[in-house]
């Protein structure tokens, strides 16, 4: 359960990376070169994917989850700006979801 959770989160920063750094680009006024370490992170994220040993389908399905909790954290450490209570709930209901898709017991 923790290396799921660990690559989980691994793959939402490499997300996160890679989108963030051409909004950087678009919206901050920042040098385009961002966009080469953009998409590297886009391709890192996409080869992360990969790993999880579960269906596809489940896995996109339940990172979502982690990526709302680690885009939370990213509101927080990176854009500097403090999730509210609300935030933190959704961010809870969320990781709740992806739990209960990726730890629930299944018949092979």
């Amino acid at each position: 359960m923790f290396k799921t959770l660990v690559l989980f989160a691994f793959t939402a920063i490499a997300e996160i990376l890679g989108c963030y750094l051409p909004y950087l680009w678009l919206r901050e006024g920042k040098s385009a070169w961002l966009l080469i370490p953009a998409a590297i992170s886009l391709a890192v994220f996409a080869w992360l994917l990969t790993l999880h040993p579960a269906a596809a389908g489940r896995i996109y399905a339940a990172y979502g989850g982690v990526y709302i909790g680690v885009a939370i954290l990213w509101l927080w450490l990176v854009e500097g700006i403090r999730p509210t209570g609300w935030d933190l709930l959704g961010a809870a209901v969320a990781m709740l979801g992806m739990a209960i898709i990726m730890f629930s017991p299944r018949q092979i």
